[in-house]
């Protein structure tokens, strides 16, 4: 029996990520990651992942510390931890634009560049970020949001480029409005209900995260090995107008 591949998904404790690390538990070495340790234990007892580790990637140190715990090599990456803030550009904080541009921006790249020399070696990897529609189209009152993951692509675009000839495909998934506790935050309350969110939609429904964890089962099979540096929209046609 072949031995199962070593996957790591960031931000993996609820939402896109847990969902995508539930999905691959069984045919993949799964590792997950996130804040909240308690949290993470108790997910890792009940499920089957492979490891866990509580840190927080919002720090510049947070790549670094994650490889040192856990010393292994990684055949993909799912960059999937991100932060968002929705305020009028004037009302940003700086911390919480500098842990915008670290968590969404900064680690991404740095976690990478921590996997990308044993993909080189074994000549495979697949490494998948998740972006969002926002860095597509751009969305008043999240810019910051926005431009961290309209960076997401330019990185994407770059290294599938650069890492072509080593069998590493790179590619980024841009979810729309997904249905996880984002739809319910308060921050978002106060400016629209979910029905007004549906209502700019052309489906008229929420992405779920299941759809986002199957299109990352697809980049990661032989099947799609020739696809590489996309920006793949799953939005339920938000990117096209309403």
């Amino acid at each position: 029996m072949m031995n199962k591949k070593n996957i790591l998904i960031t931000g993996s404790s609820k939402g896109i990520g847990l969902t995508t690390a539930k999905y691959f538990s069984d045919s993949f070495n799964v590792y997950i990651t996130g804040r909240n340790e308690k949290i993470l234990e108790k997910l890792y007892k009940e499920n089957n992942f492979a490891g866990y580790f509580a840190v927080d990637l919002s720090l510049t140190d947070g790549a670094e510390r994650l490889f040192e715990f856990f010393n292994i090599n990684f055949d993909i990456l799912i960059n999937n931890a991100g932060v968002y803030f929705y305020n009028p550009i004037e009302k940003m904080q700086s911390i919480d634009i500098i842990n915008s541009l670290v968590l969404n921006s900064l680690t991404p790249y740095e976690l990478i560049k921590g996997v990308v020399p044993y993909m080189k070696n074994q000549n495979w990897g697949r490494i998948i970020n998740i972006g969002s529609i926002s860095g597509v189209m751009g969305e008043a009152n999240a810019s910051i949001y926005s431009m961290t993951k309209a960076s997401l692509i330019g990185l994407t675009k770059s290294l599938a480029l650069e890492l072509a000839q080593n069998n590493i495909t790179v590619n980024i998934i841009n979810p729309g409005w997904v249905d996880t506790d984002l739809i319910n935050n308060k921050n978002l309350d106060e400016d629209f209900s979910k029905s007004e969110i549906l209502e700019t939609i052309p489906q008229r429904r929420f992405v779920t995260p299941l759809e986002i964890a199957q299109t990352c089962e697809f980049l990661i099979s032989d099947k799609a090995k020739s696809i590489t540096g996309q920006s793949i929209n799953i939005c339920a046609g938000l990117s096209l107008g309403f």
